[in-house]
């Protein structure tokens, strides 16, 4: 008997969430876990979901923050925290932002595979969060072939 993989998939609202969405194919068969800021989401995952054939996906709603909110920060982790530990992921990717870095560190502590995909926003330098959490990731990509260096991120396409 084959095991499922349990991914978990984390983005902000937002061109975050667009260009998580479009990779969609790539988790057809694994356990998802969607993490979002924006709770209108969910209608949309469940909907992709059964018109793919594809099983009910896990869907959280956690608090989105940036380097001015800490206390947001705050709840962000610790809800990610609960769900990381809670879901056991054997694989984390995100496109951004806040969220998606946690996401990725704590992942990575519990041995997860790890994949950040940088903004398609950021065509002349990387994200912040992208900066941050790169030298972290197990694969660590960029949509832009100028932004792209040695040591990474990688360019490997663009998902427009």
């Amino acid at each position: 008997m084959t095991k499922t993989i349990r991914m978990l998939v984390v983005a902000s609202g937002g061109g975050h969430w667009v260009q998580l969405c479009r990779m969609r194919p790539a988790w057809d068969g694994c356990q998802v876990t969607y993490v979002t800021t924006e709770p209108g989401y969910r209608s949309e995952v469940m909907a992709d979901a059964k018109a793919r054939g594809q099983p009910e996906p896990a869907f959280h709603v956690i608090v989105d923050g940036n380097r001015w909110q800490k206390w947001r920060l705050l709840k962000s982790l610790l809800g990610l925290t609960l769900i990381v530990l809670r879901v056991r992921p054997q694989i984390v990717l995100s496109t951004g932002a806040a969220p998606g870095y946690f996401a990725l560190r704590l992942g990575r502590l519990l041995g997860a595979r790890t994949a950040w995909v940088d903004s398609i926003a950021n065509a002349e330098e990387l994200s912040l969060s992208g900066r941050k959490v790169g030298p972290h990731a197990n694969l660590w990509l960029t949509q832009w072939e100028n932004v792209a260096q040695p040591g990474g991120p990688d360019y490997r396409g663009t998902v427009l």
